[in-house]
């Protein structure tokens, strides 16, 4: 037996036993990925090793984005920037079917654009739409699965903290790149939650709140261009080449604390206990990243990536085949495991093989987090799911039939960016990115 395969095994097999046993995908990572590096190397090597891969894994400049990305969100999630996007999103939503959940739909898109986070736009959006569709008569599962489904398109509408691990652990990708690539997915993915819920808000009789009149749409508009200012900062700064993605994310820090302090949605007072939580969060996460780096490691050390691109290959050299079947293996991978530690494990072993067939890194890339987006919603650690259900107040038993429909909606998306390459890479090409 190859020490590529033995190695595999080892991995593999203490990952699943700890994941069964209910330990943290962070601590399972790390405990597989120990034991797999003393299969390879002497002890005092390999403990060496691990420390060393922990800090390079880490120590990237592109991650110093992922804190402030985060502490940006938490602050506009506290500082009144919500309701202004939801009164926006109800002027949008106009008169149709099911203006309400429209509105959800459209403010999940603009808060998650903006703080990247699509759990955080489940809870600030859903937790300020819900009331107001059960006071029209909604039902809250209905309501509930509308949030959960549109929830994910602030991780493919950039700034997306999911893009930039990708960057990070392919490559020589830039970040600008992937950020511009995510918008059509991101913008296909509402639509088509939009579409299910004005037909099914039609069936049942929901109808659209009374007009909004000219004055008060530009009233709310008005209200809202200091927090949609943020988008065009952000994304055009990083764009025109005027900052990197990760000075942006500093001054969406600075911008956001400015407005809700403006807005006297959060006092001074409040700013520690927010970045608290954002610390907590980013800790989460940087140490996921550190012990991923290990596995990522020992995985090019074996050359377990080559060996697994040689297995599938054996099976088939059809490109659309391997596409779907890499498509099969992440959103399973998808429902058990978060984004951040699957792109950290799966990028390495199937971008080489997507390259082999002269598939950009950048429309892999867009393929995977649209993948991975749609574990967020699904049982049994979708954490979307969870705070959807826990913000709507219904189970998740009783919403999972509402979503099922837009499950659909949001794999013939997936087949759409996976197989029509323009989906993602047209906006990136035209803007020289490419």
């Amino acid at each position: 037996m190859s020490l590529a395969v033995f190695t595999s095994i080892i991995m593999v097999a203490i990952l699943v036993v700890l994941l069964v046993m209910g330990a943290s995908i962070s601590i399972a990572i790390g405990l597989s990925s120990a034991a797999a590096m003393l299969c390879m190397l002497p002890p005092d090597i390999s403990f060496i090793t691990s420390a060393q891969r922990i800090f390079s894994g880490a120590n990237s400049f592109s991650l110093i984005a992922i804190p402030f990305f985060i502490l940006a969100g938490n602050i506009m999630n506290n500082g009144g920037i919500a309701i202004r996007l939801v009164n926006v999103a109800k002027v949008l939503a106009g008169r149709m079917p099911g203006a309400l959940a429209q509105s959800n739909v459209v403010a999940n898109m603009m808060f998650g654009a903006i703080s990247g986070s699509g759990a955080a736009a489940a809870a600030a959006i859903g937790g300020t739409m819900g009331p107001l569709e059960e006071q029209e008569g909604y039902d809250p599962q209905f309501s509930a699965a509308v949030n959960i489904a549109s929830a994910p398109t602030g991780m493919l509408i950039p700034p997306s903290n999911l893009m930039i691990v990708y960057s990070t652990v392919a490559g020589s990708v830039s970040v600008a790149a992937l950020f511009v690539a995510g918008y059509v997915p991101g913008i296909l993915w509402g639509l088509g939650v939009m579409a299910l819920a004005a037909y099914f808000a039609k069936k049942r009789g929901y109808v659209a709140q009374e007009r909004v009149t000219v004055k008060e749409a530009l009233h709310v508009i008005l209200d809202a261009i200091p927090s949609l200012l943020l988008i065009v900062i952000i994304i055009g700064g990083i764009l025109g080449g005027v900052f990197t993605a990760t000075e942006g994310s500093a001054i969406a820090v600075i911008y956001a604390t400015v407005l809700s302090l403006i807005y006297r949605s959060i006092k001074p007072s409040d700013l520690p206990g927010i970045i608290l939580e954002s610390a907590k969060m980013t800790g989460i996460i940087t140490f996921m990243i550190g012990l991923s780096s290990i596995m990522s490691w020992g995985m090019s050390f074996t050359g377990i990536p080559d060996l697994i691109g040689s297995g599938i290959l054996a099976l088939t050299g059809n490109k659309y085949v391997i596409l779907i079947m890499m498509n099969i293996i992440i959103l399973i991978v998808g429902t058990f495991m978060d984004p951040t530690p699957a792109i950290l494990i799966f990028t390495p072993i199937f971008l080489p093989v997507c390259e082999s067939f002269g598939i950009s890194p950048i429309h892999f890339g867009i393929m995977m987090s649209y993948n991975l987006c749609i574990g967020t919603i699904t049982p049994p650690v979708g954490s979307i799911l969870f705070t959807g259900c826990k913000v709507g107040k219904v189970s998740i038993e009783s919403v999972m039939k509402e979503l099922l429909p837009y499950f659909l909606v949001i794999l013939v998306g997936l087949l759409l960016v996976t197989y029509i390459p323009a989906v993602s890479m047209t906006l990136p090409t035209l803007g020289g990115l490419v």
